[in-house]
């Protein structure tokens, strides 16, 4: 069972360590373009401020976000669990898990800079979300990982499980087959006497950050969609059926429900 999640758009910076090493990041063949997009973004930090803020979405009061990108290829690296923050990684706490000795090589975290990466792969601060559209001749990110982590991925990947707990754009960066789930979080709440399903932003990040844990920390390993639906209800979850997938070889879809936030 591989389980794909979203990066953080906050980071830790990471102190006094030596740079990222692209060789050392999991699918090593993905060296090339993580180098294209990193000597980029370099160069967009290197020059007009109000262009780079444009192109990576950043507002004037976030300019140190950009500048730090000019470091890119030097600045200081630490594993990708250590570096991602928020409110999915509050959940996770991948280093508590690492400390623990917990298997963590087939998490793979999805991001607009590195493509896929491992929580033990050294990476360092930066800026760099999948929906950007970088200057010619890189283009748009995503397009540019769709085509360099197809072949790769689907051979590291295999046959096996892929929970999908992506969202936004980092789904669209690579599409596992039919042997996949991918996660809805609803939040089951009345009002007026009407029992209403949402879905909450905030607590769906933080739900799929348990759930990975959970799944981590109990050791099993699903390899069918059953399966996996039969391990989340012993673990405690309320996990239903989701939208029908819109073909035969989609993923399928689940919905798992909370009552409080």
């Amino acid at each position: 069972m591989f389980i794909f999640i979203p990066p953080s758009e906050s980071k830790a910076f990471p102190r006094d360590a030596g740079p990222t090493d692209l060789g050392s990041l999991v699918l090593p063949e993905l060296a090339p373009t993580r180098a294209e997009l990193r000597k980029a973004l370099i160069r967009l930090a290197g020059g007009p401020v109000a262009a780079a803020l444009d192109t990576l979405g950043l507002s004037e009061g976030q300019a140190s976000e950009s500048a730090h990108n000019q470091d890119l290829a030097d600045a200081s690296a630490a594993a990708a669990a250590e570096v991602y923050t928020g409110v999915l990684y509050d959940a996770l706490d991948l280093p508590d898990l690492r400390l623990r000795g917990v298997g963590l090589d087939r998490v793979l975290i999805f991001s607009g800079l590195w493509g896929v990466l491992r929580p033990g792969d050294r990476i360092p601060h930066y800026r760099c979300s999948a929906g950007v559209k970088l200057p010619a001749p890189i283009g748009s990110v995503s397009t540019a990982w769709r085509k360099a982590l197809r072949r790769p991925l689907a051979a590291h990947v295999g046959d096996e499980l892929v929970v999908d707990l992506r969202s936004g754009a980092y789904a669209g960066l690579w599409a596992p087959g039919g042997n996949a789930v991918t996660v809805r979080v609803l939040h089951e709440h009345e009002v007026g006497g009407v029992v209403k399903r949402t879905v909450v932003s905030h607590f769906n990040k933080a739900t799929k950050g348990r759930l990975t844990r959970s799944l981590l920390e109990s050791g099993q390993q699903p390899g069918k969609p059953r399966e996996f639906i039969d391990i989340v209800r012993e673990l405690g979850y309320a996990i239903e059926p989701g939208p029908e997938p819109t073909r035969p070889d989609s993923p399928t879809p689940l919905d798992i429900v909370v009552t409080e936030l």
